[in-house]
This record gives C-alpha cells, sequence and structure tokens, in this order.
C-alpha cells in the first residue's frame, strides 16, 4: 500500500525544456521588446502568467480545505497530487512578487495607471478610489494574503504528513485538518476577491465589477480541475496511483463540467449588466474585446469554456474515458489561460491588438514547466497515498455514480 512516487523521465525532460524555453523567451523578450508596445507586452505577459499560475496552486488549497470540510472522500485516493499542487504557492506567489514590486518600483505605470501622479491629477475617478488604490495598501495586502496563503498551505501539508506516523485509527489529524481548513475558507472568502481587485482588476482602474473575485475564483478553480486531472492521468499512465480508477476520473469530469456552466453563469451576469446599461464608463472594458482588435479571442475564450467542456463532457462515459478527460482537461486549461490574457493585455494595449506570439507561448510554457517540476518533487517526498487516512479505505472502494 505504500507506494512512493518515482518521476517518470518524460515529467523530467517536460519540465527542463519547458523552463528553457521560458528562461530563453525571458532574455530575448529583455533584450528584444522595446518601444511603448514591446515594453507593456513584456511586462504585461509577465503579470498574468504569475497571477494566473499563483491563482491555480490557491484554488488547489480551496479544493483541499474544501473536501476536508466537507469530510469528503472522493479526493483521498490522490489527495496527495492536490497537496502537491498547494505547495507550491510560495514559489509563485515569491514570483508573483517580485513581478509585481518590479512593476512599482520600474514606474510602469501603463500596468496600473493609479500609480501615475499625473492621471490622477486628472482623472477625479480614480483619484476617487486612492483610499483603496495605493501603493501602501497594495503592497501591505499582497504581503498579508500572499504570507497567509502560503502559510495555511504548508500547515495544511504538514498535518497531512504527521498522520502518516500517526497510530492506525488516530483522528486528531482529521480535526486539525478540518480546523485549518475552517481558517483557510473564511481567509479566502475575504482575499480572494481583495487580491484580484487590487492584482487585476485594478488594471482597468476607471472600471469595476463586484463580480470580478467571483469570476476570477471560477476561472481558477475549473482551472486547477484540469490539471489535477491531467497529473492524475499521467501519473496513472505511468503505472502508478494504482488506486485511482475511472470512479475517481468521473468526479473530476463532473467537476470540469459544472464548473465550467457555472463559470459561464458568471461571465454572462457580468457582461449582460454592463452591455444592457449601456453607460460608456463602465462597457468601455469589453469595447476593445468584443469590438476591437482582439474579438476573435474574446469570442474563442467563451466557446472554449462553455461549449467545449459543456457539450463533450456531458454524458457519463465521457467523464470516465481517459482520453477524452485529459483532451478537454487541456483545451479548457488553454481556455482559462486566454481568459486571464483578456483580464490584461485588451486594457494595456486596447488598440495595437498583440497576438498570441513567441514571447507569450514561451514565457508560459516556462510557468508550465516550472509547475511540472515542482509537482513531482513535492510527489516524492511523501507516500502517495495518506496510509493512515481515515477514509482511505472508502476512497478505495468509491463509487462516483450508482446504476
Amino acid at each position: 500500500m505504500e507506494e512512493r512516487f518515482v518521476i517518470p523521465r518524460r515529467f523530467r525532460n517536460t519540465s527542463i525544456a519547458f523552463i528553457a524555453i521560458g528562461v530563453l523567451a525571458f532574455l530575448v523578450g529583455l533584450l528584444a521588446l522595446h518601444g511603448d508596445v514591446g515594453v507593456k507586452r513584456f511586462w504585461s505577459v509577465l503579470v498574468f502568467n504569475s497571477l494566473f499560475f499563483l491563482y491555480i496552486s490557491v484554488a488547489a488549497l480551496f479544493v483541499y480545505a474544501a473536501a476536508s470540510l466537507a469530510q469528503a472522500s472522493w479526493h483521498i485516493a490522490y489527495k496527495r497530487v492536490i497537496e502537491a499542487i498547494m505547495v507550491n504557492i510560495p514559489v509563485f506567489a515569491l514570483i508573483a512578487f517580485i513581478i509585481l514590486m518590479s512593476v512599482f518600483i520600474g514606474h510602469k505605470s501603463f500596468i496600473y495607471p493609479w500609480t501615475d501622479p499625473q492621471v490622477l491629477a486628472h482623472d477625479p475617478i480614480i483619484a476617487g478610489k486612492t483610499p483603496f488604490l495605493n501603493t501602501r495598501l497594495f503592497v501591505i495586502f499582497t504581503v498579508v494574503i500572499m504570507t497567509g496563503w502560503s502559510l495555511l498551505a504548508m500547515k495544511l501539508r504538514r498535518i497531512s504528513l504527521q498522520e502518516d506516523h500517526a497510530e492506525r485509527g488516530a483522528t486528531r489529524f482529521l480535526w486539525k485538518t478540518i480546523f485549518f481548513s475552517a481558517v483557510f475558507i473564511a481567509f479566502y472568502a475575504v482575499t480572494i476577491s481583495v487580491s484580484s481587485w487590487h492584482w487585476l482588476m485594478s488594471i482597468a482602474a476607471r472600471w469595476k465589477s463586484t463580480m470580478y473575485g467571483w469570476y476570477v475564483f471560477a476561472g481558477s478553480f475549473i482551472s486547477v480541475m484540469t490539471v489535477i486531472s491531467l497529473f492524475v492521468i499521467a501519473i496513472k499512465n505511468s503505472g502508478q496511483l494504482t488506486l485511482v480508477n475511472k470512479e475517481h476520473l468521473h468526479d473530476l469530469g463532473k467537476f470540469i463540467f459544472a464548473f465550467s456552466i457555472f463559470w459561464t453563469y458568471i461571465w454572462f451576469a457580468q457582461y449582460f449588466l454592463f452591455w444592457y446599461g449601456n453607460i460608456p464608463l463602465e462597457s468601455q472594458y469589453f469595447r476593445p474585446q468584443l469590438w476591437g482588435h482582439y474579438r476573435f479571442w474574446f469570442l474563442l475564450d467563451l466557446v472554449i469554456n462553455f461549449a467545449v467542456p459543456f457539450l463533450l463532457l456531458m454524458t457519463r462515459d465521457a467523464k470516465r474515458n481517459y482520453t477524452t478527460v485529459t483532451i478537454i482537461a487541456l483545451i479548457v486549461f488553454f481556455g482559462h489561460w486566454l481568459d486571464f490574457y483578456l483580464m490584461v493585455l485588451p486594457t494595456v494595449l486596447p488598440t495595437q491588438g498583440v497576438v498570441l506570439g513567441w514571447y507569450e507561448i514561451g514565457i508560459t510554457l516556462g510557468f508550465v514547466g516550472l509547475m511540472i517540476g515542482l509537482v513531482s518533487r513535492a510527489l516524492t517526498r511523501a507516500p502517495l497515498y495518506p496510509l493512515n487516512h481515515p477514509y482511505l479505505k472508502e476512497a478505495i472502494i468509491h463509487k462516483s455514480d450508482w446504476e
């Protein structure tokens, strides 16, 4: 039963190759992307990619905490995969923090216009938001939020590892996990909105949406479910995670399917209210996306993130097919990466219409390679199954549906 993870060669090679591509893209971008458009493109891609992968890691912690609070067993068979994703919060938080602070130190006000004194002097709408949108509060909230996420992730991981060495049948670690999961959920409920307002929504400083926090949450949740699915299937195909079967895969498919509908509901509710109100100050956020150079990507984003999972994952058999879930997970992952792209680039470069080119692909592959490497390394540090978890047996005999 004590199955240990051995990093497959293709995991290691893919991770190294992607990281090398990412570093090369960063260096070439640093030297080649000049001028107004080039500099904006360079920093925008770094900002949204670092935040995208940070939010994925935090969403893994949310999945872990929510399942623990529900005292669920469906995730126990691949619980260590979820842990291996969430323990990377400190790494991605550090990367995002360095990039965000570089933006401030370098006075890149094209990312956050509210940092420009000239903008504040001539735009009363942005100036009116300075009690919240100011550099000091931004830095304080960023440090508190990233530190809180990181500490809670490491605490829950430590409890899980301690449980492996406990006596058989012990439940004190289960209750510790439930307690700290509740602490995280309460903290996350506030910080997911505050962080998304500061880090992403404030890029379009004159615009605001009361649904933005929910929107970022929905996108990051679906993204992490695709990442979990891809890791579980890849590890399963390498001859490991032998306890995982189609019943567990079915659950992952249901989450991708259900929350894709939830994301679409949030997307529609947010977009429709601005379209129906037809107020220039509010509708300007969508103008470059729907009527400008980003129209194709905007429509593709909706098709990928709603139509693909809704139509292709609707049936029971599709959710239990490893190949089908893998393909859809890859497509949906790209779709929500594209969604984060559209949260930033159309605002920073509304008229230039930068397409997805070598720099965007290279930086993204670098982050993907880093995640593969970090998750693989974390998986080697503990047994693939939480040996003394009270619900392990229930997870082994788990059935996703009953006929």
